[in-house]
């Protein structure tokens, strides 16, 4: 009889022990999945004075490739869309009636979001710390002599900050842009959307930032490993006042673990629909910083 009592305390004992160390390892793993933002908030906020810093993204926001509405947008527009992106083609289906005017109205979101296409010609690109992209020479036998297209100052600026070509019309340029990601935003580069995304396009590496009084898209590289130093220097890419912020719909996908996809509606009516790749700690941070925001959140 004591054999088999002492046979059943060694089973218990092996259990129990076995549950405790189930216990510490799903703590250890919680502990690793835990996050903070510290370091980031600590290199952020003397580039916003006087805002009350309330999140920082640990991991750059991209625009996913899926959108329901925009699905079927893309499926009627196929029915009229070329192989080849001809300019017309492309200026019908975007209502683009005059592609000059355009342009200037593009550049109108974006001189407001990005405060640098002010300055005078390549001061702009110099400002925002963009190298002059070269343009690639053609092989020797198709070397064909192409004359720069004529900008403004401004228009240079703005060239040189997104990296478009010197020799084909910034409006064909800005209408393929628009094309190829008229699904994940409201389609018309000239709103707050449209210059959010054009900075998403040139950069990566793009993690979003909310204050009191603004939401900030920042050009920060990843957080290095723990026994490196940090040598991060973040810069203010875009802004856009709270207040122009009509609402923030998020929901969490089948990887809710470490991805929230938020819809961005601006005072404008345009639209834009960010990944952000963050865990649960990241992403409890940003839906608190936006709390007083208009929208659906995901539930607990």
């Amino acid at each position: 009889m004591s054999g088999e009592r002492g046979r059943f305390g060694r089973f218990t004992d092996a259990v129990l022990g076995g549950a405790r160390a189930a216990r510490d390892k799903a703590r250890e793993l919680r502990e690793e999945f835990r996050t903070s933002d510290e370091p980031e908030r600590a290199l952020v906020a003397p580039l916003l004075p006087g805002q009350e810093l309330r999140y920082v993204g640990l991991g750059p926001v991209r625009a996913p490739q899926t959108h329901k509405a925009g699905r079927q947008l893309v499926d009627v527009m196929a029915d009229e869309f070329v192989d080849s992106l001809d300019p017309k083609v492309l200026f019908g289906l975007l209502n683009i009636v005059n592609p000059v005017v355009w342009v200037d109205a593009v550049l109108t979101p974006v001189r407001l979001a990005a405060g640098v296409l002010l300055l005078p010609g390549k001061a702009g690109a110099i400002a925002a710390g963009v190298p002059e992209a070269a343009e690639p020479e053609p092989a020797p036998h198709q070397r064909v002599q192409r004359d720069p297209i004529p900008l403004t100052e401004e228009q240079e600026a703005f060239r040189a900050l997104f990296r478009l070509s010197l020799y084909r019309p910034l409006a064909e340029q800005l209408a393929e842009i628009a094309y190829r990601r008229r699904f994940v935003f409201s389609g018309d580069l000239a709103t707050l959307a449209g210059s959010l995304l054009l900075f998403l396009e040139r950069y990566s590496g793009t993690p979003l930032a909310v204050t009191d009084t603004h939401l900030h898209l920042l050009r920060m590289g990843p957080r290095p490993d723990a026994d490196r130093p940090d040598r991060r220097q973040p810069r203010v890419l875009w802004s856009v006042r709270r207040d122009r912020v009509a609402r923030v719909d998020s929901e969490r996908g089948a990887t809710g673990l470490v991805q929230l996809t938020s819809t961005i509606v601006f005072d404008d009516g345009s639209w834009i629909r960010l990944t952000q790749p963050a865990l649960r700690d990241d992403q409890s941070r940003f839906l608190t910083a936006i709390h007083d925001l208009p929208g659906q959140r995901p539930t607990p």
